[in-house]
């Protein structure tokens, strides 16, 4: 087994640091201890508590803060010396480029025989064995304890917790983190009074109010990480002393006898053996000589003073704003062409170029650096899709750079050019491959993407001006209206689904037209004279209007019997989701291919054109009555009668069990709406004139 060659370097390093800085945190803990000898214990305990946590914190997390802070200000925070000076004393160990860093940079790491290596793996294999060691100890006196605590019974004694009569004969403690429990040798009721014994309670129950054995667990952790540092240890020894001390002074000020508490502390030592587990509070912790000398002559600890507050209060800020200031000052020593080399590198930005098919199709990708580490982008095909592509997956290896939508089966590989303003290379979807280049977009350049425009008025009125009509290339495939900014399009459509999209039909329901208005197809383009991104009734608005001065239809209104489906709330109700997002924002309905619909911010109308303009052979009148915008995804499987504008034909997989449902089963199980198929009066559009452009 091997490791690049800066692993056990840059890992050692950390360590070094790491343990350096914890060391440091302790020797200021003494200090303070030290001033403190003469006030309460409970303070003297809390210091050591927090020297034994900062082992569980590495002073990184706050450089890391204090590095993020400094883009709050208006002008970097540069102090050479004073950044020096301060990186020599808290990262005394340099550590080199990380691995990430130097695959970033496009040199990937290679795996090379180190003598470091053979080093790291023999101290990680001695780490795991002092780990494992120490795990095995605390689990054959935890599992002691636990067996006790199975065979002991109730006692009737008055505690803050249950009291329980253990037959091993263990010191007085409390077990238990959550749910804590005191345990009482048995027989010990029959060695002391009356008196002695409520001071063990009273004892006990410090341990209980301050949660001691919740702190021992975590210092039990650092001790377990951190085994082979001799100043865990010794934490661990000044922990139980101050943890002792800090509830004999609690139980000595409650006003309890010195003599018969001191008294009952030795009669326990010479009846019981001491607990097995220091996560377990007992009566009989520390030095006991001196502990008992400290009760009988009842000294009395000073609260703390205004000198006392003043030095806590340094040592913390020591502690936390060291390193967070050392963020903000620290310049880093790495060479300059190779941070401005990476800078350059970065893919963050917007990427832009054209697929050269029987047209061009434009292709937008906008990336951004993601939260811990990465990219995400939002991808757009302006010439297709109005609003954003399924969700893209970005990987970077060195000048390597691959765009996944897995949901098209597209993928785009490149490489990114020397100066990182272009990525050369090849789009696949569907096994067929296209040459595609995409280059780094500046303010100026960049295409204007239509989702990204602000919604028209509610209330304009907008007309298409500059309008361009053409037929449409014989056997081309889709067709449809989007808006393109700044233009409206409308691509290899017939004069009928025009009528049908403007006015909220299907083509059925259009009666009197010459031939032609179903056949023969048009693309037309103009745009609209007023701003923002028109939405469907005003989309609707300008087509009616292109429709009666272009081609000069008139019509009149009338209804007839017709074959429709009808949409309603299927028996439970429906299963929709009411959309959180801008009641005026975008309506997104997108195929993820020919059975899968995503819808975001939709209403029922929007279901119900979709349907009866794209899927279904037939109206769809919507007797639902949901009011609102909905979010939903709808997966079936098409049948033969379904998706004709599409100029395709589904069927039902065979022996598929996995496959879809029926578009009417999918409708009612995922949606809780029904589809049934009715004979009813329906609307009809009777066309009293048209004629050719």
């Amino acid at each position: 087994m091997t490791f690049p060659a800066s692993w056990s370097e840059t890992w050692t390093a950390a360590l070094g640091n790491h343990l350096w800085q914890s060391t440091a945190v302790t020797g200021i803990a003494w200090l303070l201890t030290l001033s403190l000898r003469n006030n309460h214990a409970r303070m003297r305990y809390w210091v050591w508590m927090i020297a034994s946590i900062k082992y569980l914190i590495p002073f990184s997390l706050f450089i890391a803060a204090g590095e993020s802070l400094r883009s709050a200000f208006a002008t970097p925070i540069q102090k050479p010396a004073l950044a020096a000076v301060m990186e020599q004393i808290t990262l005394p160990f340099p550590q080199t480029e990380s691995p990430a860093a130097v695959a970033y940079a496009g040199m990937a790491p290679t795996a090379v025989s180190h003598p470091g290596n053979l080093v790291a793996l023999i101290l990680l294999a001695v780490w795991l064995c002092g780990f494992l060691f120490v795990l095995c100890s605390w689990s054959r006196g935890w599992l002691k304890i636990r067996a006790s605590l199975r065979a002991s019974s109730r006692m009737m004694l008055m505690a803050e917790v249950p009291v329980l009569s253990s037959p091993l004969l263990i010191e007085p403690g409390i077990f238990g983190i959550f749910r804590p429990v005191l345990l009482l040798p048995k027989g010990i009721t029959d060695r002391l009074s009356a008196a002695q014994l409520g001071t063990i309670i009273a004892h006990e129950m410090c341990h209980v109010r301050r949660h001691d054995n919740l702190t021992a667990a975590i210092h039990m952790v650092v001790e377990a990480l951190f085994w082979f540092h001799p100043a865990v240890w010794w934490i661990k020894t000044r922990l139980l002393d101050e943890r002792e001390q800090a509830c004999d002074e609690i139980v000595l000020q409650s006003g309890n006898e010195a003599d018969v508490y001191a008294e009952s502390i030795l009669n326990v030592c010479k009846f019981c053996i001491e607990s097995p587990l220091s996560c377990v509070a007992g009566v009989a912790g520390s030095d006991l000589k001196r502990r008992i000398v400290r009760i009988m002559t009842e000294r009395v600890s000073r609260n703390l003073g205004l000198d006392r507050k003043l030095l806590l209060a340094l040592g913390a800020m020591v502690v936390i704003t060291v390193p967070i200031v050392f963020g903000l000052v620290h310049i880093k020593h790495a060479d300059a062409a190779t941070s401005a080399e990476n800078q350059a590198r970065s893919i963050a930005g917007t990427w832009q170029g054209s697929l050269h098919t029987t047209k061009d199709l434009r292709v937008v990708y906008q990336v951004y650096k993601a939260i811990g580490g990465g990219y995400h982008a939002d991808s757009y095909s302006p010439d297709q899709a109005e609003y954003g592509l399924p969700d893209t997956k970005i990987e970077q290896d060195g000048a390597t750079v691959r765009f996944t939508l897995a949901e098209i089966d597209g993928v785009f590989e490149g490489r990114l050019s020397p100066d990182a303003n272009s990525i050369i290379g090849n789009w696949t979807q569907h096994y067929h491959t296209l040459p595609l280049t995409l280059v780094r977009a500046t303010p100026e350049t960049a295409w204007v993407i239509s989702a990204q425009l602000p919604p028209m008025a509610a209330n304009a009125d907008p007309s298409l001006e500059a309008v361009n009509i053409k037929p449409a290339n014989p056997g081309e495939p889709g067709g449809g209206v989007g808006f393109v900014a700044p233009q409206l399009k409308i691509f290899n459509s017939t004069l009928s689904e025009l009528i049908a999209y403007s006015y909220g039909l299907h083509t059925s329901q259009i009666v009197g037209a010459p031939a032609w208005v179903a056949t023969d197809k048009y693309d037309i383009t103009g745009q609209p004279d007023a701003e923002g991104r028109p939405s469907y009734k005003h989309r609707s608005s300008m087509i009616q209007k292109l429709l009666a001065e272009r081609f000069k239809l008139s019509f009149h209104r009338d209804k007839k019997e017709q074959s429709v489906y009808v949409l309603s709330v299927a028996k439970g109700g429906p299963k929709l989701a009411k959309s959180a997002g801008d009641p005026n924002g975008p309506t997104v309905l997108r195929f993820q291919g020919p059975s899968a619909l995503f819808v975001q911010d939709a209403n029922m109308g929007h279901l119900i054109r979709l349907l009866q303009g794209t899927v279904l052979d037939r109206p769809v009148l919507d007797q639902t009555g949901l009011e609102g915008k909905y979010d939903y995804t709808l997966n079936w499987t098409p049948d033969d009668s379904q998706f004709h504008g599409w100029g395709a034909k589904f069927s039902h997989p065979t022996g598929g069990q996995n496959a879809p449902p029926p578009l009417s089963a999918a409708i009612q199980e995922q949606l809780g709406l029904k589809l049934d198929l009715e004979t009813v009066p329906a609307d009809v559009l009777i066309i009293d004139h048209i004629e050719k452009p």
